[in-house]
């Protein structure tokens, strides 16, 4: 590993149209796992000026059932993704939650898909999908994330919460943000460059009130980064294109998963290449990134490394994972297939299977719209909240351990 070196990460707010996309794509996994916890969704989304299209797969007992929709359902979904947009705050004429255009395209789940993953006889739960799944956590932040990542998503978080207090009137709800540190020794030791570009109202392009944005922004940015990262010699990029006036769906389509280095560790991990929003707790590409997630934090927060890195491997309709790879990066205090075979041996994990992961992270609920914006990783477990980031976890690491 180089310990020298300049590393970026970028996020995207609440308002970016990608994360309309992914925000209503997961109010629309709520909602059914409101009416049944064992719903079946995968409910992609599109997003342009004055449209929103819904398009997938469900099975959901009293919404949708016998490809038929239940009185009332198909209204409920488009006042939940109206009520969506509302919430992030789009009353423009490119893009208004009361009069945008709506398409309700979703479907029933493929019979084929479903015999593979249902359990039945002597058949456990089958993952939903192949794939490969990673975690991560490292040391740099207190939330165990990459520095960079957590500072860009703090910065639109705060900007997102100025917002809708009006303590910033001028901020519009699209924005996106990027934070470059150097490195020393593998530590961060100073922000080079930090870019911040949003959405505002008209004016705010030029005179005393693009200076008063600039100003805020500066603001913001010293609030959120500590300021031994900061000095004179650090560069603002801020609406370096000038005026951002036209943004969100109106400015460029969105798309359900589009921002999965945003969702996830901001380009320092590996990805897997799955999405995570807009699907139920039965697609592994959702439920085990949440799992090694868990897995990497707790064994950073255990003392065991100061960065790991795990990776879960799945086969569509077979339960048992067909791998499991730890690498602390030389950084851990004991062998990393020592770690593999503690976490192979903690039974409250149910052996890592779809049904085991949703039943240690309580996965069967509607928690997830709270995921689609800002990071589904480094977020404080709150209630049904973000289980992954517990770090319940550490004694049985310790104590499978030392066995």
């Amino acid at each position: 590993m180089r310990s020298n070196y300049l590393f970026t990460s970028e996020s995207v707010s609440e308002g970016h149209p990608d994360k309309v996309a992914d925000q209503i794509s997961d109010s629309i996994v709520d909602l059914f796992l409101s009416k049944d916890p064992e719903a079946r969704i995968a409910c992609e989304t599109l997003t342009t000026t004055q449209l929103v299209v819904l398009a997938g797969e469900i099975r959901c007992k009293g919404v949708f059932e016998n490809d038929q929709w239940a009185d009332g359902a198909q209204e409920e979904i488009e006042r939940t993704v109206r009520e969506t947009v509302k919430k992030i705050g789009y009353e423009q004429s490119g893009f208004h939650w009361e009069t945008f255009r709506f398409e309700n395209n979703l479907h029933a789940q493929s019979a084929h898909i479903a015999q593979g993953v249902d359990a039945s006889g002597n058949k456990d739960e089958g993952a939903g999908d192949q794939g490969i799944m990673f975690g991560f956590a490292c040391d740099e932040t207190p939330d165990l994330m990459p520095a960079t990542l957590d500072y860009s998503h703090k910065i639109l978080a705060r900007m997102a919460a100025d917002r809708h207090s009006r303590a910033a009137p001028f901020l519009e709800p699209d924005a996106k943000s990027q934070v470059t540190l150097r490195f020393e020794n593998g530590k961060p030791v100073a922000a080079t460059a930090i870019v911040v570009s949003t959405q505002h109202a008209p004016g705010y392009d030029e005179g005393d009130k693009e200076a008063e944005l600039h100003k805020y922004v500066k603001s913001v940015i010293a609030d959120i980064l500590p300021a031994d990262l900061l000095s004179d010699a650090t560069e603002y990029h801020i609406n370096p294109t000038g005026s951002f006036e036209i943004g969100g769906p109106d400015g460029d389509a969105g798309l359900t998963g589009r921002k999965i280095i945003v969702d996830t560790y901001g380009g320092a991990a590996p990805h897997g290449g799955g999405a995570f929003s807009g699907k139920d707790p039965t697609k592994v590409d959702r439920s085990a990134a949440y799992i090694t997630r868990y897995l990497a934090k707790n064994i950073v927060a255990a003392g065991l490394a100061k960065r790991c890195t795990i990776q879960l491997a799945y086969a569509i309709g077979v339960s048992k994972p067909l791998s499991l790879y730890v690498n602390t990066h030389g950084t851990g205090t004991v062998a990393d297939d020592a770690i593999e075979t503690a976490i192979a041996g903690i039974a409250k994990l149910g052996g890592l299977t779809p049904r085991g992961i949703r039943t240690h992270l309580s996965l069967n609920k509607p928690i997830y719209q709270p995921t689609a914006a800002y990071g589904h990783f480094g977020r404080k477990p709150e209630g049904d909240l973000f289980p992954w980031e517990k770090t319940d976890l550490v004694d049985d690491l310790k104590a499978a351990l030392a066995a």
